[in-house]
């Protein structure tokens, strides 16, 4: 089974998110997404046809979302079958920290690295 299929965004804090993302917008050309991220689309290579997208997004300083891990960012990867993979890390005796959560952007569920760092796993919905 292939877990994870390539990054699905990056997420980190910042002291101002909005000045932030206009920083990067001005100077390095990063298009805001309508929410205070930027979203890279780009196409699968083994289907052309599927288009799909990686996140990038400044959050604010005080955000509780990458807890209980204790870094300044978080990074979300995109996997194919979110069930599949959280059985299997049970299986491995890795705890889930949360999730699986379900939203209009997808299924949802978190882990945590061996040195306390909160990870992201996303499930896009079917038509992403």
């Amino acid at each position: 089974m292939k877990r994870v299929t390539g990054i699905g965004g990056i997420f980190f804090k910042a002291q101002d998110p909005k000045t932030l993302q206009t920083w990067y917008q001005e100077h390095l050309g990063l298009p805001e997404g309508g929410i205070g991220s930027v979203m890279f689309k780009w196409q699968e290579l083994d289907d052309p046809k599927n288009e799909a997208y990686t996140v990038w997004a400044p959050f604010p300083d005080s955000t509780s979302y990458f807890e209980p891990g204790k870094a300044t960012f978080m990074i979300n990867y995109r996997v194919a079958d979110l069930d599949a993979l959280l059985t299997q890390l049970r299986a491995e005796g890795i705890e889930i920290a949360g999730g699986p959560d379900d939203s209009e952007y997808g299924r949802f569920a978190w882990v945590t690295d061996p040195e306390g760092n909160r990870i992201e796993l996303w499930e896009p919905p079917p038509e992403q």
